[in-house]
């Protein structure tokens, strides 16, 4: 939604509510990323207007503090950043909440960051671009980080979503998709499109096609 009008945020969820499976509510603090977008108060306004699963995720410096009124306002998912430190207390903190648990990456953190919480964890984000600003360009080199959270999360046994947020159009996520995400943010490719739900059915197809030609057999 960070891509959105936000003086129509509501009328922008309704052009995408039918085709979108989560919203993805980016919440930046000033702090932890370089520019300030929402908060609870406005994750409460939304819910009114959309039962669709909302994955907040929050790039803060201080996600803890704020956790439970994200809870309250009506958050499905929460998503912190490693780099914060004081994961473990925090995926604790989720958990209590009755929050699904996310834990995301910036392009430079390395996978052996994210390792120690794969068992934790229901969701790992790995960030295809710098966090703090829309419409930035996919940075294809994240997608090793992405192949080696796939391998240790189905060497494990686990059951965690990979998601990937920056760059996303249908263009760059069959990429995403054969290297092992499977939920795919996409902001200004949805919001910046004449048809914003055609946009959202172009990148779905785009990653399903990927996925059926990764599960080909050899020829």
């Amino acid at each position: 939604m960070l891509s959105a009008d936000f003086g129509n945020l509501a009328e922008a969820v309704g052009e995408v509510g039918a085709v979108a499976d989560w919203l993805h509510l980016d919440v930046m603090d000033g702090h932890f990323v370089p520019n300030l977008t929402i908060g609870p108060p406005v994750v409460e306004s939304l819910r009114r207007h959309s039962p669709l699963y909302f994955d907040c995720h929050l790039m803060m410096t201080n996600p803890g503090d704020y956790l439970s009124a994200f809870k309250e306002a009506g958050a499905d998912g929460c998503t912190v950043h490693v780099e914060v430190g004081g994961t473990g207390e925090l995926i604790d903190q989720m958990r209590a909440l009755g929050l699904r648990v996310g834990l995301a990456a910036n392009p430079d953190t390395p996978f052996s960051a994210l390792e120690p919480f794969l068992g934790d964890v229901d969701l790992v984000l790995c960030m295809t671009v710098h966090p703090g600003f829309g419409g930035q360009k996919f940075i294809v080199d994240v997608m090793d980080k992405v192949g080696q959270v796939r391998r240790a999360i189905g060497s494990r046994g686990l059951s965690v979503d990979i998601e990937v947020d920056g760059g996303i159009t249908s263009t760059t996520v069959g990429d995403a998709s054969r290297s092992g995400a499977n939920v795919f943010v996409a902001g200004s490719a949805v919001f910046g499109h004449a048809r914003p739900w055609e946009a959202v059915e172009a990148i779905r197809e785009a990653a399903l096609v990927a996925i059926h030609q990764s599960a080909a057999p050899p020829r």
